[in-house]
């Protein structure tokens, strides 16, 4: 089964970069046979990257994004350096680059889509599981959660034992198993600690004392092991590109909307008088304060700086125009200046105000989690919004919907899900609750 899960990524693998250049070759040249040997000449530098950096990693075969994410990766490079020996070798005017970006982008595409497809599929394809795990249990140490291969019961070794006979019992039970987990008391854990290290596989304790900590990780300081409580949720790499994403999107947007910012900002000026923007102290990420734009829909002597009261259906301290930019959402547009400024991003939970409630109790005294939905920066929109969480809190449940999307999107981040996000708003712009 092992065999038939790597044979079968390796030959979709291929067979999505062949096609992918061989479709654009013929599609805009009509010369598939040129650019399939551009595809082709990607293959063994794609398959040598892949493998280094764990696309084949059955360890990893349960996170689908993970696979996903190493097998793009691994591709890019394979472009990138197919390209590089191009120009060293002087054969770059052979081929189209044109056609040779869109068989990248299409390649990605193909990858990634054909990757998702097969792996969520893999036991109904293969006719079982090809990842292995074992659960080794005390009595009354049974854990909730995920299916696992086999169980095995901890009487059947001794776990303080130093019986030759009993190490090789042990050894062929977990033979072709990716990883064993040990749920067992506190006073044995040494032992199986200490049984397991020779084993030659992954092997677990279960820790449920650890659960209210919310362990990410373990590391350590000087000689002492460190229990990893928090980190950000996305890598370097991950915020470089979100922020790129955000600059392009922002400003693009911002000079294609930028009769519509004029209009509304003479709208605004005409019908009462002060300024055009409502500015607002907002929770930020990291829990920092930080100050954000809207074009003021409320008349100044009413507008509430703090955000205590949610704005309410026919709140009389709403002017027509704001009304209208309201309900509309184009009062949240000059966030994009935010956006640029670096405080918000395109997609992200979105900012309170300091004073928000809910049934008279300020956010963080519902739940406490709140804090940590501020790991990224706050958001134009986010995973709340577009599953229909906006307009005014009225009761706690108001909040921990959203608060519970706001942690959903911090622990599966990836920039395709933003673009996903991003394409839903459109759908929502106009919503029941925008008032």
């Amino acid at each position: 089964m092992r065999v038939r899960l790597y044979a079968g990524l390796v030959l979709l693998d291929l067979l999505c970069i062949l096609c992918s250049f061989a479709g654009i070759g013929w599609a805009y040249e009509n010369k598939i046979q040129s650019v399939a040997v551009i595809g082709s000449s990607l293959l063994p530098i794609y398959l040598f990257a892949a493998f280094t950096t764990g696309a084949y990693n059955v360890g990893v075969m349960d996170r689908v994004g993970t696979v996903i994410g190493r097998a793009i990766r691994a591709f890019l490079f394979a472009a990138a350096a197919v390209l590089f020996l191009a120009f060293i070798l002087k054969a770059s005017e052979d081929f189209s680059r044109l056609v040779f970006a869109l068989g990248v982008a299409i390649g990605v595409l193909t990858l990634a889509t054909a990757r998702y497809v097969f792996l969520r599929r893999v036991a109904h394809i293969l006719g079982g599981n090809p990842y292995n795990i074992v659960m080794i249990c005390d009595e009354g140490h049974m854990p909730v959660g995920r299916s696992v291969s086999m169980v095995l019961a901890t009487s059947a070794f001794d776990a303080a034992g130093q019986d030759p006979e009993m190490y090789d019992r042990l050894a062929r039970a977990l033979e072709q198993v990716d990883r064993v987990i040990v749920a067992c008391s506190v006073a044995n854990r040494e032992k199986w600690v200490h049984l397991l290290q020779g084993a030659n596989v992954q092997a677990e304790i279960v820790m449920d004392e650890l659960q209210p900590f919310g362990p990410r990780g373990l590391g350590r300081f000087g000689g002492s092991p460190t229990l990893v409580v928090a980190h950000g949720p996305m890598s370097p790499q991950g915020r470089l590109l979100k922020r790129l994403f955000d600059i392009l999107f922002a400003g693009g947007t911002l000079l294609l909307l930028l009769p519509v910012f004029l209009l509304v900002a003479a709208a605004v000026k005409l019908e009462s008088r002060g300024p055009v923007f409502f500015v607002q102290t907002r929770i930020g990420r990291a829990n920092r304060q930080f100050r954000i734009r809207k074009f003021r829909s409320m008349r100044v002597e009413q507008s509430d700086s703090a955000g205590a009261r949610s704005a309410a259906r026919d709140d009389n301290r709403i002017t027509r125009v704001g009304a209208f930019i309201r309900r509309t959402s184009i009062d949240e547009l000059p966030q994009l200046m935010n956006v640029l400024d670096g405080t918000m991003s395109i997609v992200g939970p979105r900012p309170h105000a300091l004073g928000s409630r809910a049934e008279d109790k300020l956010f963080w005294e519902i739940d406490g989690r709140y804090w940590h939905r501020h790991a990224v920066k706050p958001g134009l929109t986010g995973l709340a919004q577009v599953r229909g969480y906006r307009g005014a809190t009225n009761v706690e449940s108001d909040l921990t919907n959203r608060l519970h999307s706001d942690l959903e999107y911090l622990d599966n981040w990836t920039i395709w899900r933003d673009l996903v996000i991003i394409l839903k708003t459109f759908g929502v712009v106009v919503h029941r609750n925008a008032f």
